[in-house]
């Protein structure tokens, strides 16, 4: 089965990265948890063999293979006896630095993105803060412009990479009064002016350093904004997904791991005259780990897949997600039991990967969340269908006229059109909406004027593709925009420019 996912080249690629692993780390590991730091001078190693930039063009310094070279990459650096290890080249290839490619000028690229691939430098994304984890929408801090500056001040915290990194992705408000489009991202030098850092102690991941930041008044070119003013939200969306994928990718790593240490010590551990891998209750429970593991593994190359093949899967990712770290929290805790009192003792690495696995169901998106974004595709959406055709149905058994069909949603946008908030601005939009009440449509803005044909003609600044009770769900404001997009009903080829033709339109009443 492996065969289907991954080439010969593949496997040569997770041979010479596990010889490089074995040499670069694995003998110093211990020392690095210990001294709860790992040498600079690693990354530009692992930079030096191209590890930093799998997926990134070779325009930058990158690779540019393709992602299953990522999964090969996060599954062996997770069997390294150390989360604190893995994180850190993970932060900085699949989320931190990609927001800079995806979204960032070429002066950030040049300047930012060639050094994380590189390993020059070491980068974090800054999201989380004291009083807002999950809940970016709520995010205190600032970023107001002053000439050519923006004036950061606010306060992040559980930030990765945060105390020794080089540079910050940090998610701000340029806009405070303006909710989710007021958010942006900043390029923020780690060591300018008025950003201060304090290391926090945890109960894992020890060789990763965690930070509290802290912005006073800290100056920030304008040139260091990634894409536009108002749309961080938007972007942060689109990456998160890889972010659990990265998640799960790890976690199978680190199951791995556990379980060819435990069962190492299985075959060598007597009781009762016999290896304990004799007796029936703890081969039982290999057995059943053993299955749940190899199912999360195919499931997850399965949603890699996907990824790779340009598919933005957020049910799945975020399934991939929630089943992994779910399954390595419960079978750290399983495995160690088969140590006995040996698997409480630090010098059994057991009980460091015990710690370590506790992070997975609270990092990049906890089990709580993964199962609210999961229940709202699953069980929402399902119910939303049926209570609409019920209506439907009801509403043409009593005679009653039927809710604007999508038709009729886009030539009312010539009506709503706010004539003196688009200014000069030009633009046309593509939409196609699916479903029996659908259609393709063109909006073009011109001139202070918005025209709808039917049909699609010119060159669209955006796509946009939705299924027609979703759409009129939306222009109703019976669903959030932000929620459709999330969940993945709403799909936009650029959300920038449908960010600024969403605020040129009055709402349909």
């Amino acid at each position: 089965m492996s065969a289907y996912y991954f080439t010969e080249e593949h496997n040569m690629f997770r041979q010479g990265l596990r010889q490089f692993l074995d040499k670069e780390v694995i003998p110093f590991i211990d020392d690095w948890e210990e001294q709860q730091r790992i040498p600079k001078e690693l990354w530009k190693k692992f930079g030096d063999m191209g590890y930093l930039g799998l997926n990134y063009p070779e325009k930058y310094g990158g690779v540019d293979v393709d992602f299953f070279y990522s999964i090969i990459f996060m599954e062996e650096i997770s069997k390294c006896y150390s989360g604190g290890l893995a994180i850190t080249p993970c932060v900085q290839q699949y989320m931190a630095s990609p927001y800079i490619f995806h979204k960032g000028s070429e002066f950030l690229k040049e300047k930012y993105l060639t050094k994380a691939i590189s390993g020059e430098w070491i980068c974090c994304i800054a999201i989380s803060e004291p009083g807002a984890g999950s809940d970016v929408a709520n995010i205190r801090t600032t970023a107001i412009r002053d000439g050519d500056h923006y004036i950061v001040n606010g306060s992040k915290t559980f930030i990765t990479n945060g105390v020794y990194g080089d540079f910050l992705v940090t998610v701000v408000k340029t806009d405070p009064n303006n909710g989710v489009n007021g958010i942006s991202l900043l390029v923020i030098d780690r060591h300018a002016e008025g950003v201060s850092a304090t290391k926090l102690k945890k109960l894992g991941w020890h060789a990763s350093d965690t930070a509290e930041l802290a912005f006073d008044e800290v100056r920030v070119p304008v040139e260091n904004l990634i894409g536009d003013e108002g749309q961080g939200f938007y972007y942060l969306m689109g990456g998160l997904q890889v972010e659990r994928l990265t998640g799960a990718a790890m976690g199978i790593g680190s199951l791995d791991l556990m379980m060819s240490h435990t069962l190492k010590y299985m075959s060598e551990r007597r009781a009762f005259g016999r290896p304990i891998n004799r007796f029936q209750v703890l081969r039982h429970r290999i057995a059943n780990l053993a299955t749940e593991i190899e199912s999360a593994r195919y499931f997850l190359y399965h949603v890699a897949r996907m990824h790779n093949d340009g598919m933005y899967a957020v049910k799945e990712c975020s399934m991939a997600k929630l089943l992994i770290s779910e399954l390595s929290d419960k079978a750290a805790t399983q495995l160690l039991q088969c140590f006995g009192g040996y698997g409480y003792m630090e010098e059994y690495k057991i009980a460091r990967m015990f710690r370590d696995s506790r992070i997975g169901t609270i990092g990049g998106g906890t089990s709580e969340i993964m199962r609210e974004i999961i229940s709202k595709m699953v069980i929402d959406d399902a119910n939303y269908e049926n209570a609409n055709k019920a209506a439907e149905a009801a509403a043409v058994a009593n005679g009653a006229s039927k809710a604007k069909i999508a038709s009729e949603i886009m030539t009312s946008l010539s009506e709503r059109f706010k004539a003196e908030k688009a200014g000069a601005y030009n633009g046309i939009f593509h939409f196609n909406i699916d479903g029996n009440n659908g259609g393709q449509f063109t909006v073009n803005i011109e001139n202070g004027e918005c025209k709808v044909l039917t049909g699609l003609e010119g060159d669209a600044a955006c796509l946009v593709e939705v299924q027609d009770h979703v759409y009129e769900d939306v222009e109703h404001g019976r669903i959030n925009p932000q929620e459709a997009l999330m969940t993945g009903k709403l799909k936009v080829s650029d959300l920038g420019a449908m960010m600024k033709f969403s605020s040129l339109f009055k709402r349909l009443r």
